[in-house]
C-alpha cells in the first residue's frame, strides 16, 4: 500500500546522487584533442597524490590523474595496510565514510541501509547509491584536506624577465606563483618551459613520437603513442598550430634525490583541429584560438635538460 511513496523517494534520491556524480563523469570522459587528450596524465614524482598549490593562473585546484604509473606511497591503498579510507592524511573524513559504507553493507545484510523496507533489490540499489555518493563526498573531503596540508614558503629565486612582462600587462609570461620553491627556478628555466609548451604541441601535432621522446618522459609518451594510436583507429590526426603563453605561475618546485621538480600553471592560446585522415575534411574545431589552463610538471636530472613530466587539468 506503501509501495508507491517509497518508490517515488527512491527516485528522487536516485536523481540527486545523479546530478552529484555527473559532473566527476563529464570530466573523466569529455576529452579535448590536443596534446594529453584533455585529461590528467603523468607523474609528479612523491607529490603525485598531492594537488599542486593554486596560484593566480590556476586558482582552481589541479585535477587528480586520470592515468599515471605511480602507485601510493602508502601501504592503505589497494594492499593490506587497511584499506582506502585509512591512507594517511584521511583521518576523520576516512573513518566516516569508512563508518558510513560498513552501516551500508549491514544494511542491506539485514534488509536495512538508506532504503530500508522496499525489499532487497532495492537495498542493493540503495547501497550503490551509497556507495556513489561517498566516494563523491570523500574526493570532495580530500581535495580539501590536500589544500590544507600544502605549506607555501617564500620563493627562492628572483624574479624573471618574463615575471616582469607578466606585471606590465603584456598577456605573456610567467609570474611567481604562490607555492614553495626550495629548488631555485631561473630565468633560464622559464624559457625552457615556454619552450617545451609549444615543442610539445609541435611534435604532438606532427606525430613525431621520436621527437616526443626527446621532451618527455617515457611515461608521457606512452599515453601520447596510446592517443596518437586511436586517432589512427579513428581515421583522424590532430593539427596543433599557434600555441601562445598569455600567462603562467610557477606552483611549487623541489627535489628528489638527483631530479628537481617544477609544476607550472600554464593558460595559453592555440588552434586545435581534428581532421580526417584521408580527405582533410575538418572534423571538429572552426579554426579559431581557443584559451587552455592546465599545470604541467617538468623533471630534470642532475645534468640534464627538462622534460615533461605530468600535465593535469584545471
Amino acid at each position: 500500500m506503501n509501495f508507491r511513496p517509497r518508490v517515488l523517494g527512491f527516485m528522487q534520491a536516485f536523481a540527486v546522487v545523479l546530478s552529484l556524480a555527473l559532473p566527476l563523469v563529464t570530466a573523466a570522459t569529455s576529452a579535448d584533442a590536443r596534446v594529453g587528450g584533455g585529461v590528467s596524465s603523468g607523474s609528479r614524482g612523491a607529490r603525485t597524490f598531492s594537488a599542486p598549490p593554486s596560484t593566480s593562473t590556476a586558482p582552481s585546484t589541479a585535477q587528480p590523474f586520470n592515468r599515471t604509473i605511480t602507485q601510493p606511497g602508502s601501504p592503505g591503498l589497494g594492499t593490506g595496510g587497511g584499506g582506502f579510507f585509512n591512507r594517511p592524511g584521511m583521518g576523520l573524513f576516512g573513518g566516516l565514510a569508512a563508518g558510513f559504507l560498513g552501516a551500508g553493507l549491514l544494511g542491506m545484510l539485514f534488509g536495512g541501509g538508506l532504503f530500508g523496507g522496499i525489499g532487497g533489490f532495492s537495498s542493493i540499489i540503495g547501497l550503490i547509491l551509497q556507495i556513489g555518493l561517498i566516494v563523491f563526498l570523500v574526493r570532495l573531503a580530500m581535495s580539501w584536506w590536500q589544500r590544507r596540508q600544502v605549506t607555501q614558503t617564500a620563493y627562492a629565486g628572483g624574479p624573471s624577465p618574463l615575471s616582469a612582462q607578466a606585471t606590465s600587462g603584456s598577456g605573456t609570461g610567467f609570474g611567481l606563483g604562490s607555492g614553495s620553491a626550495p629548488v631555485q627556478i631561473l630565468p633560464a628555466d622559464y624559457e625552457a618551459f615556454e619552450r617545451l609548451l609549444g615543442e610539445v604541441q609541435d611534435a604532438w601535432s606532427n606525430e613525431d613520437v621520436a621527437r616526443l621522446h626527446t621532451l618527455a618522459t617515457p611515461e608521457m609518451v606512452s599515453y601520447f603513442t596510446r592517443d596518437l594510436d586511436q586517432n589512427k583507429a579513428e581515421n583522424v590526426v590532430n593539427k596543433v598550430a599557434g600555441t601562445r603563453l598569455l600567462q603562467g605561475d610557477l606552483a611549487e618546485a623541489w627535489r628528489e634525490g638527483e631530479t628537481d621538480y617544477a609544476s607550472v600553471a600554464m593558460r595559453y592560446s592555440l588552434v586545435d583541429t581534428t581532421l580526417d585522415r584521408a580527405s582533410g575534411r575538418v572534423v571538429k574545431g572552426n579554426g579559431q584560438p581557443e584559451e587552455v589552463t592546465e599545470v604541467w610538471t617538468f623533471l630534470r636530472p642532475r645534468g640534464s635538460n627538462w622534460e615533461l613530466s605530468a600535465i593535469q587539468q584545471t
